[in-house]
């Protein structure tokens, strides 16, 4: 399989994310594993290839984040990445395109709710269009699950795919928790998918909540993703769960691969 959305981080900025989602959720991370235990645990569970982010923070680590994602790019030939961006960043434009440039390099992640921009903040329009021109995407956390703030949510999504209708973007967790309303965009954005992180825990509150009939009609449209090892959760569930619901089998080959590959060759 592919998983199309996986973190690694350099180890002490792992340190910090689980320190945050304890302080900060009360959660307790199940997969403490750092970047080189994650790779060899993925490895040995099937998956083929990993398709990792991460996401600067705060203004001033894009930069040395990137020249981190470089090295285990080289070290790893089965790693795919979204690079990190930061719009206040003095070099971000130069940085970015340095990064896109890089055949294993899939796009820029963008994470609304921690890094605190809106989607269609003016800062981005030019990352946006160069990510376009180039053939690349974007990796986006827009949604207000399982925990949002004011900027996520469709509202402001959705002004942005209007600005910019061929946008080439990956929502992760489904679009979660507006499920429905995320869903209802793929019909009118042809760039547009879904990957699946984070969303179809059964024992989760916020499980994905519509028929299982729109994953069939929109097979060609999401994508596997775990969202490890930054889960609290087991991974099989998820893949257990998705397994369960009985659907054919031309949607597990295209969610678990065969959508993956065609994103990862075009973006090379």
């Amino acid at each position: 399989m592919i998983d199309f959305h996986v973190h690694l981080f350099p180890n002490n900025l792992f340190d910090a994310i689980w320190r945050t989602f304890n302080k900060q959720y009360g959660i307790t991370i199940l997969y403490k594993y750092y970047y080189r235990q994650c790779i060899e645990y993925l490895a040995a569970h099937d998956v083929h290839y990993i398709v990792y982010s991460n996401y600067a923070h705060k203004k001033g680590i894009a930069e040395w984040l990137n020249t981190w994602n470089k090295s285990i790019l080289h070290e790893f030939e089965n790693l795919y990445c979204f690079a990190a961006y930061h719009p206040d960043d003095e070099n971000a434009l130069i940085y970015a395109e340095e990064m896109l440039s890089i055949q294993r390099v899939s796009g820029i992640k963008l994470h609304y709710m921690v890094q605190q921009f809106y989607p269609d903040d003016e800062r981005l329009f030019p990352l946006y269009e160069m990510v376009i021109a180039k053939g690349k995407r974007l990796l986006l956390h827009v949604g207000t699950g399982p925990v949002g703030n004011e900027f996520v949510g469709i509202k402001r999504f959705s002004k942005l795919m209007k600005r910019y209708p061929n946008l080439p973007a990956n929502v992760a967790h489904m679009g979660g928790l507006e499920y429905w309303e995320f869903i209802q965009l793929l019909d009118e954005y042809p760039n547009l998918y879904l990957d699946t992180s984070f969303t179809f825990w059964p024992q989760a509150p916020w499980v994905f909540n519509l028929d299982a009939s729109l994953l069939e009609k929109y097979q060609d449209r999401i994508l596997y993703g775990s969202d490890f090892p930054n889960i609290f959760l087991p991974r099989e569930d998820e893949i257990s769960y998705l397994h369960k619901l009985n659907l054919s089998e031309a949607f597990y080959k295209k969610i678990f691969w065969e959508n993956g590959v065609k994103l990862l060759m075009g973006a090379a």
